[in-house]
């Protein structure tokens, strides 16, 4: 039995070296992909928020807030800040802007990629 076209394009496609900037932005654009976590950031948007204003704000469990809360900290999106017992989670405002900023210059944005393009 051969292996299918699929299976063959995957394997190739694990081989290739995938350039650390590229990886980066897939791991942000990874975080960002799922909509409860774009609730979290839209709240954070409006100010700071403990994990209890965040599960009224979505309307999800405390465990799953913490979790998705975990994931936009790992790429440095959210902050947070122990408040005395409680812990107060903040959006980084300059991450987003550094990495639009990155994002643009690793897809070759920023260079006058634009060139060639006719205006409407």
């Amino acid at each position: 039995m051969s292996p299918s076209p699929a299976r063959i394009r995957s394997t190739i496609a694990s081989v290739v070296e995938v350039p650390d900037d590229l990886r980066e932005l897939r791991k942000v654009h990874k975080v960002l992909a799922d909509a409860n976590r774009l609730r979290i950031l839209r709240r954070l948007a409006d100010g700071p928020a403990t994990v209890n204003d965040l599960v009224d704000a979505v309307g999800l469990s405390q465990p799953l807030v913490s979790w998705h809360l975990s994931k936009l900290r790992e790429v440095h999106l959210v902050s947070a800040r122990r408040v005395g017992r409680g812990i107060v989670h903040t959006l980084e405002f300059e991450a987003f802007e550094a990495f639009a900023a990155r994002q643009s210059r690793a897809l070759g944005l920023d260079t006058g990629a634009t060139r060639g393009r006719q205006d409407p």
